[in-house]
């Protein structure tokens, strides 16, 4: 039985979309990651991890997989011609009307897996906007918590291989290696943000960026040790930890 909410006839939605199923919306991009890697990186990873997800555990948790978000909030690569997104305004719009359009069906709960960094403040906030419109359970998770926003990035990167760096690389390789180019790969981190106590990726004091701020290629990070067996095991990884979170949310009632 497909999982894919489209591929349901518009009267079985009454019947298989309840009070007990998850809707779980793909949220990707479509930008620059430097020369080595293609725009679609986030909207791939997104789709794929997703389906993984769905595939694992959507019928023991009664999952639907909703039509992925390719397009969403990437202005911070807006310098970069190519690089599609929509404004924040525009974005929350759309969730909006996904949030509107979800409240007709008999489903309480809403997760947003986000494949793209830089959406992350704006769909927590999305996710206040539609509990308190439509009275949705609504939830933000991610294949790897962006490491801008506390999670792992390695050493050698020293914390911050948020963007093409070793990790996103080594995934999209597992996932695509006919369009990833390592031989364009270089080393990019911005070594004299690691010197600071507050002002940094992860650190208590947020900051306003664009991705070439830190090198006019736009990508932060190093991914010359990028490979296709890395990012298979973390791609396993990130997909097993997904599975166990979804299981949390299927319960979750407030501590009630």
């Amino acid at each position: 039985m497909s999982r894919r909410y489209e591929d349901l006839a518009g009267p079985d939605i009454a019947e298989r979309v309840t009070a007990e199923s998850i809707l779980l919306l793909p949220i990707g991009a479509v930008e620059q990651h430097g020369p080595h890697l293609p725009l679609a990186v986030d909207h791939v990873i997104a789709h794929e991890t997703a389906t993984a997800v769905v595939d694992r555990v959507g019928d023991e948790l009664d999952i639907w997989q909703l039509p992925t978000i390719s397009i969403s909030k990437s202005n911070e690569h807006a310098w970069s011609p190519g690089t599609l997104w929509f404004s924040a305004e525009t974005m929350l719009a759309m969730l909006r009307d996904l949030g509107r359009s979800i409240a007709t069906t008999g489903c309480e709960r809403l997760v947003l897996l986000n494949g793209h960094g830089g959406n992350t403040t704006i769909l927590a906030t999305a996710l206040r906007e539609l509990r308190l419109e439509f009275g949705l359970k609504t939830f933000l998770v991610h294949p790897s918590v962006p490491p801008a926003y506390g999670g792992e990035s390695t050493e050698d990167e020293l914390g911050m291989g948020i963007h093409g760096g070793l990790h996103e690389t080594s995934i999209y390789m597992h996932l695509r290696p006919e369009h990833v180019d390592l031989s364009k790969a270089e080393r990019k981190v911005p070594e004299g943000l690691d010197a600071n106590e507050f002002v940094k990726f992860g650190g208590a004091v947020m900051f306003g960026w664009l991705s070439n701020d830190f090198d006019p290629d736009g990508y932060i990070g190093d991914p010359t040790g990028a490979s296709a067996e890395l990012g298979a095991r973390l791609f396993e990884a990130n997909v097993a930890h997904l599975a166990r979170q979804m299981a949390e949310i299927k319960t979750f009632d407030f501590g009630r």
